[in-house]
């Protein structure tokens, strides 16, 4: 069989990033809590486990055979989430899906399935997990989303890999206990060391015929902070852990954060370095990489560390996260049932962000059975064209406080893509100063409508920013 490569990595984080020491003060009078350095990813209101997966497998995907979405939080649990991507990237549905859940370390199980096996395959993780307000798990966590496309070809060699699994219960957590309920820390960090990371890492090493002293980089996904040096202690590791760098300044991205982490270890990487990947939960997942030459994608993931708008209002937060009910009165009051006719219809292109293009060469969407064009009057077949990978600048824009958005404002206005299609579309990611009209901008994958009664969502694309500004630590 051949022997598999990673060809390339992805990766997104939400722009906004929550001080942690100013969640903490805003529960000083609970004496409840978590850690107090660094930052938390924070997801808009219109992201999920999809949409953060989407961006981050975005220019990964073209001619792979295979799509795997792995996530301990996606929404729709009897609707293949991994089946949606296909057509939010406008791949063809020939390729084959898979979704995988159930642990932390559903990603890296399906990444190393990947390279036992063959052919192109994309492993994409995206989490956005539920948290009781004033947990700790609310500081712990963060949100994101990451890809790896595998390969025969690539300039990362995989050199071999174990599993182990161990049914291990450091969170309580289930279709009745939504929010996760940890257990004892001392426990956790003292057992997952000794029971399931130590064994999982000296077999790997084994099996390798490698010594880890001779890592130069690991990503290694703890369960809790300071796991790794109790590990790195044990085994002689002394290369440094990326998991942890990306805890302190994005949280635990959960099924993400060691193909997130690794992405951050292949930035670094110089040809000849040895890379350790190993993700947890319910066991372990471990393996071991050659780097022979940059990475595409890697360097574009360390970016987003450095990138975002510090968010430092707590009740903001717990209003992004879903777990703070507002009374936002009769102007939410509104019905957003989607059909599943029109989502057979015209779901594809929707999601997909697929308009047409008419004999004359004119851009238009949606797509419609005679053009738009006042030149041509006849029916014809459009062309398609994918504007989601479009730049675009704003023609008109209108903050609206008036209508209803769970983040206001709403901002919403017409934008003109550089192809010539014009069309109205909301704004997200705001900048500090607004949008303004001739500002570029590019376009994000995100919720649309959310239907509370019947337990659904839409989605479609906005416009945000084609830049982000850097992190500024207040």
């Amino acid at each position: 069989m051949t022997t598999q490569h990673i060809r390339s990595v992805g990766g997104y984080l939400p722009i906004l990033r929550l001080q942690r020491k100013a969640a903490v003060a805003a529960l000083r009078a609970t004496g409840l809590g978590g850690p107090r350095d660094g930052h938390r990813a924070v997801a808009g209101w219109d992201e999920d486990a999809f949409t953060l997966a989407v961006e981050a497998a975005r220019g990964l995907a073209d001619g792979a055979s295979t799509l795997c979405f792995a996530s301990t939080s996606a929404y729709f649990t009897e609707r293949s989430t991994a089946a949606l991507m296909i057509d939010a990237l406008a791949l063809p549905r020939t390729v084959r899906t898979q979704d995988v859940s159930g642990s932390r370390r559903c990603a890296t199980s399906a990444l190393l399935g990947a390279l036992e096996g063959a052919g192109e395959v994309v492993v994409v993780a995206g989490e956005k997990r539920l948290t009781q307000t004033g947990s700790a798990q609310q500081l712990l966590f963060g949100d994101g989303g990451a890809a790896v496309r595998v390969g025969s070809e690539g300039p990362v060699r995989f050199i071999a890999g174990v599993s182990m699994a161990h049914d291990f219960v450091d969170f309580y957590v289930s279709r009745d206990q939504t929010t996760p309920y940890a257990y004892e820390e001392r426990f956790v960090k003292e057992a997952s060391v000794a029971e399931i990371y130590v064994p999982t890492l000296k077999a790997l090493a084994e099996k390798a015929n490698i010594s880890l002293d001779k890592v130069a980089y690991a990503a290694v996904a703890e369960p809790l902070p300071g796991v790794y040096p109790a590990i790195a202690r044990k085994l002689g590791l002394t290369a440094p852990n990326l998991a942890s760098e990306l805890f302190l300044q994005a949280g635990d991205l959960g099924s993400a954060h060691a193909l997130f982490a690794f992405g951050l270890a292949l930035a670094k990487a110089q040809p000849g370095d040895i890379v350790l990947v190993a993700g947890f939960g319910s066991g372990c997942d471990a393996m071991l990489f050659e780097v022979t030459g940059a990475v595409p994608g890697a360097a574009e993931m360390a970016a987003f560390l450095a990138e975002g708008q510090e968010l430092t209002d707590y009740i903001r937060f717990i209003n992004l996260s879903n777990v703070l009910d507002l009374a936002w009165g009769m102007r939410s009051e509104f019905e957003q049932k989607a059909q599943a006719t029109v989502l057979d219809r015209h779901g594809r292109d929707t999601i997909g962000f697929i308009g047409g293009r008419d004999s004359t060469g004119n851009v238009q969407f949606p797509k419609s059975r005679i053009p738009v064009n006042p030149a041509l009057d006849k029916p014809e077949t459009l062309a398609d064209v994918r504007l989601a990978d479009e730049t675009a600048k704003i023609v008109s824009i209108t903050a609206d406080r008036l209508n209803f958005t769970p983040d206001p404002p709403f901002d919403f206005g017409l934008v003109q893509f550089d192809n010539g299609a014009r069309v109205m579309m909301e704004f997200t990611d705001r900048p500090a100063t607004g949008f303004a009209v001739g500002d570029p901008v590019k376009m994000r994958l995100r919720v649309k409508a959310m239907d509370r009664r019947r337990g659904f969502r839409t989605y479609f694309w906005k416009a945000v920013p084609t830049s982000r500004p850097a992190l500024e630590i207040k």
